[in-house]
């Protein structure tokens, strides 16, 4: 079988363990989270950002008037 077991996965967790120790996984956890976090706020700031350098034009106003319009 070419899959793996949970067996194999149990026996790679515990080297793993082993080879690091328990606070280094704790530390790399915590990084990698951390840059998660910043990655998403980061793409979100930029998104923002690109919405609101895009220009005005009447077309667009008038779609945003109608889309409020529309909610009332």
């Amino acid at each position: 079988m070419a899959g793996l077991s949970i067996w194999h996965v149990l026996i790679f967790a515990i080297v793993v363990i082993l080879l690091f120790g328990t606070s280094k996984l704790k530390n790399l956890g915590k990084d990698v989270g951390g840059a998660i976090k910043d990655f998403k706020k980061s793409v979100q700031d930029d998104e923002s950002t690109h919405q609101a350098n895009q220009p005005k034009t009447l077309d667009s106003q008038d779609q945003q008037n109608t889309d409020t319009s529309n909610k009332h």
